[in-house]
């Protein structure tokens, strides 16, 4: 990959590793469509895919390149569910509407799977499977969770006891885990591009250092303002994240951007196979902290901390290795060969936003903590919604826009990132001396774990017909 094709994009080891991608010229003329995408992140770009797939015209205005920032910069996850843990949606809406954003969400996840073995695309390489291991020894937990999804839900999801775990992932600070068989992770820049050139095929049109200015909604025709050129369109998506700013303050303001902290490791030999043989997507934490997945054969791409301000990722990147060593210390001293970072809007109540805002003005946004599948769906929802008139972003209404509280909001997250740090960390400390505490023969009963609740394989029984 030369520099040319580079440009643009933040050093990591994504733009390291990612595909040619020729720069999309700037919009330079007043254009007509069907549809404006404002922001050519996954949600952008797969709404444009669908909208042009239909015969609609698109134009996706993008004010830098193609996944330039969360959409290109983050784990690579590709997961079911929502950055809200589902007991919390089904307390909110309901144990019926819950079950319906849950198939949506394993939709969203179903589209990327397909879309990626059905074109071939390049460089993506997803590989199965994604376990949620505790730190905690949280049995009580990991038996609840196996009981909603599995039997409630019809999810397919294992309970796997601390041997099991501990046979995957070489490691005294694990105890039992979820693991999500149908999950998966990717190399997410190469998705975004790959999806780019399938939109593109469909007939929509990317833009790319072409931000929207200002749009006026009233009329059928809506007008959106960019350097260069003004865009007509009867229909607008906004798909911008944090970046919406100025554009749509009554958005942005229900943001909390918050900057997670990313790197790779350099080559770790055959000793990373010793210490981890699982090779999907492994997250130990709730929130930035902590989650990786192996790359490269032999080296580990992991994530963690959050701030809710932008940060040097160096300054991360000695604490990034210290948690690799903390989990595997047979690895020795982990040295780091790439860091970044990327920053996520994340909305109050942790849900994304999907909908209309006014007629003709549609919203796809705050995917932070759970993007991937999610954006894929909120993008197939948007696109049926405009060409069909499928009324099925409303189960999101629940869901309003709230004020995520500016300054004073931003610095009750950053307590609360720090907070939920530090508490897991005493916990896990707590779990690890009672499990050093208890000998086998002590005679002291042992907590129920997780296999006494192992449930059987289940396909999910979706209540909404599948995306494309």
């Amino acid at each position: 990959m030369n520099a040319p094709e580079r440009a643009g994009y933040a050093p990591s080891w994504y733009a390291a590793t990612m595909t040619p991608a020729p720069e999309r010229p700037p919009l330079t003329v007043d254009l007509d469509v069907d549809v404006c995408v404002v922001g050519a992140g996954l949600a952008g770009l797969t709404a444009a895919r669908e909208i042009a797939r239909c015969g609609w015209s698109v134009a996706v205005v993008e004010a830098r390149r193609i996944a330039w920032n969360a959409s290109g910069l983050n784990c690579g996850f590709v997961l079911p569910g929502y950055a809200v843990p589902v007991g919390r949606i089904v307390e909110r809406v309901g144990l019926r509407r819950a079950k319906d954003l849950w198939a949506l969400s394993e939709a969203g996840l179903d589209y990327v799977r397909t879309t990626i073995r059905a074109t071939g695309m390049p460089g993506v390489e997803p590989i199965e499977g994604w376990l949620k291991v505790s730190k905690t020894d949280d049995a009580g937990s990991i038996i609840a969770t196996l009981q909603l999804l599995g039997q409630e839900f019809g999810v397919k999801i294992e309970g796997w006891a601390t041997e099991r775990v501990r046979q995957m992932l070489n490691s005294t600070r694990y105890f039992n885990a979820l693991h999500f068989p149908r999950a998966f992770h990717v190399h997410p820049l190469n998705y975004a591009l790959g999806l780019a050139a399938l939109a593109e095929q469909a007939g929509a049109r990317i833009f790319e250092h072409t931000p929207a200015l200002a749009i006026d909604p009233a009329g059928v025709r809506k007008r959106i303002e960019t350097p260069r050129g003004r865009l007509r369109a009867t229909h607008v998506v906004l798909a911008g994240n944090v970046h919406i700013g100025k554009l749509m303050p009554r958005v942005n303001g229900t943001l909390l951007p918050i900057w997670t902290y990313l790197a790779t490791t350099a080559p770790l030999g055959p000793a990373l196979a010793d210490a981890i043989a699982y090779r999907g997507a492994v997250s130990d934490g709730e929130g930035a902290d902590n989650h990786y997945r192996v790359v490269d054969g032999d080296r580990l791409l992991i994530s963690g901390r959050g701030t809710v301000w932008e940060s040097d990722p160096r300054r991360f990147a000695s604490s990034l290795g210290s948690d690799v060593a903390e989990l595997y210390p047979q690895l020795g001293k982990v040295k780091i060969e790439h860091q970044w970072s990327g920053v996520l809007g994340r909305t109050v109540h942790g849900m994304p936003q999907i909908g209309e805002l006014s007629p003709g003005i549609w919203l796809a946004s705050g995917f932070g903590g759970h993007g991937f599948n999610t954006t894929a769906m909120a993008g197939n929802v948007i696109a049926r919604a405009i060409v069909e008139g499928d009324d099925t972003w409303r189960l999101f209404l629940p869901y309003e826009l709230i004020w995520a509280g500016g300054a004073a909001g931003r610095a009750a997250a950053q307590i609360g990132i720090w907070w939920a740090r530090a508490r897991t960390k005493i916990k896990a400390r707590k779990a690890r001396n009672r499990a050093a505490s208890i000998r086998p023969d002590s005679g002291k009963a042992s907590k129920p774990t997780a296999a006494a609740m192992e449930m059987p394989s289940a396909e999910p029984r979706a209540s909404i017909r599948s995306l494309r």
